[in-house]
């Protein structure tokens, strides 16, 4: 371990804590807790929503994925986070921002009754919780192996220091923590494209590629099953996510909503191009590592031990910026959908005082999603899981709603329960709590789907036959 890096580990949280702290304001209403006072400007949507996107799974998976695999490595979240932002511009933005909802629960409501939003809200609460838990096992995994701290001491830390700002300031405290974090993390990932490219080359990328064995190296479609489902899975998931809603409601206007998710969409093509070559690039350098078995992600290699204190604590500061700006996002997100679809429902009362169950609803989210990480230690498995939830539970009948006119309750209801229904058996199977012989994420992702699609389908057909709709 090298102690410079654990001061600097803790000077991080510390300036983090106190950003957090000092742009929280008094509050009075949800609007204020989880919207911000809907006063988001373009460039606060870009700078923020790029932040949270670009999480541990873009900068330390896509990095060993390039390396291990070549360019093909851009599908598993580069590809599929850019279309989803695009898509939300194109389609959903200014939709989305004049509907009466807070809530994806409460468009569930309108279009397929409450029996429904409360088995949505399961399902979002649910996604997360596991979003918010595959950062904090990030920041466990690499904490652990690169300052020799325990797993869930380096877990316990970061989290605390979300929890605190987040809890106080909302998602205010959030945005203005994601401004910090996307310039550390622009700095860091631009210095450590910057390092590997002023020591290798891409022919000398070819030449060990091709000397490895590495067959379709720089193949953007080879192998592209698997990478093309996991595309598929995320797009989906992300396309409904919670948090591109609250991004999106946020917004001062829906053209503000659209020019915003425009310059993320141009902001993450870049970051995931310069990952992607960073990990292309390494191959030369670190010959060790090919066909090997580490676990380290080759990003903390480099920091750790391939660069002098200044890059190297500039691209640790980057993969910290990366985990807990995701993570901030996701706690608030989650418990924004835990305060209005679970606690309010329960206990109406909950209502007059929003600023106290909002801040409940975070500690309970952060609670959970810590209790998750101690359980699953594999950052693309957790967040691949999560998004499996969304993608076959939710996409379906989500994406349908915003262009439905009347209510479809046995469409929806179908849907939720084959798609959502699959989802949850494929989770417990590959949580080793029950054995069926599942395929695994992301194989599942088309059963899942077809599950939701029939389900729909059959109840479609169902509704459009009600007495009171033929009458």
């Amino acid at each position: 371990m090298r102690p410079e890096f654990l001061i600097l580990f803790v000077a991080y949280l510390a300036l983090l804590l106190a950003v957090g702290l000092t742009f929280s304001r008094r509050m009075k209403s949800a609007e204020d807790f989880f919207f911000a006072g809907r006063r988001l400007s373009s460039g606060l949507i870009c700078v923020s929503l790029t932040a949270s996107w670009f999480g541990a799974t873009s900068i330390l998976v896509s990095v060993d994925e390039a390396f291990a695999g070549g360019v093909n490595a851009i599908w598993i979240v580069g590809v599929p986070a850019v279309a989803t932002v695009l898509l939300l511009a194109a389609l959903f933005a200014s939709r989305l921002h004049r509907l009466p909802v807070l809530t994806w629960s409460d468009l569930v409501e309108l279009r397929y009754g409450r029996t429904v939003r409360h088995l949505a809200s399961g399902l979002l609460v649910w996604y997360m919780a596991m979003l918010a838990a595959s950062q904090m096992s990030a920041l466990g995994l690499f904490l652990k192996d690169f300052l020799g701290v325990s797993y869930a001491g380096a877990i316990g830390a970061g989290a605390a220091v979300v929890l605190i700002y987040t809890a106080l300031g909302g998602l205010r405290s959030v945005i203005w923590t994601d401004v910090l974090q996307f310039l550390l993390l622009s700095a860091g990932v631009l210095a450590l494209f910057f390092h590997i490219r002023g020591a290798s080359s891409w022919t000398s990328a070819a030449v060990r590629a091709a000397a490895a064995g590495k067959n379709g190296y720089f193949n953007l479609f080879h192998d592209f099953g698997g990478k093309g489902l996991m595309a598929l899975s995320f797009t989906m998931a992300w396309t409904i996510s919670p948090i591109a809603l609250q991004r999106i409601r946020a917004a001062r206007s829906a053209s503000a909503a659209r020019r915003g998710l425009g310059a993320t969409a141009a902001a993450l093509g870049g970051f995931y191009l310069l990952v992607g070559a960073t990990g292309v690039l390494s191959l030369p350098l670190f010959p060790e590592r090919i066909g090997g078995t580490s676990v380290r992600p080759l990003v903390a290699d480099i920091a750790g031990g391939r660069t002098g204190f200044v890059l190297g604590g500039l691209v640790f500061v980057a993969i910290l910026a990366a985990i807990l700006s995701t993570m901030d996002t996701a706690v608030n997100a989650g418990a924004l959908v835990l305060n209005r679809d679970v606690i309010e429902q329960i206990h109406p009362r909950a209502k007059r005082r929003p600023v106290f169950w909002g801040r409940t609803a975070t500690v309970l989210i952060a609670a959970f999603a810590f209790l998750v990480a101690l359980k699953l230690r594999n950052i693309l498995k957790t967040i691949g899981l999560s998004s499996e939830i969304l993608a076959e539970g939710f996409f379906i009948p989500g994406a349908a709603m915003m262009f439905l006119k009347a209510k479809y309750p046995a469409a929806g209801l179908f849907s939720v329960c084959g798609g959502g229904g699959f989802a949850v058996l494929s989770f417990l199977e590959s949580s080793g709590i029950v054995s069926l012989g599942l395929p695994a994420w992301p194989y599942s992702v088309p059963w899942g789907l077809a599950a939701g699609a029939a389900g729909f389908a059959a109840g479609f057909w169902v509704d459009r036959r009600r007495p009171d709709r033929l009458a």
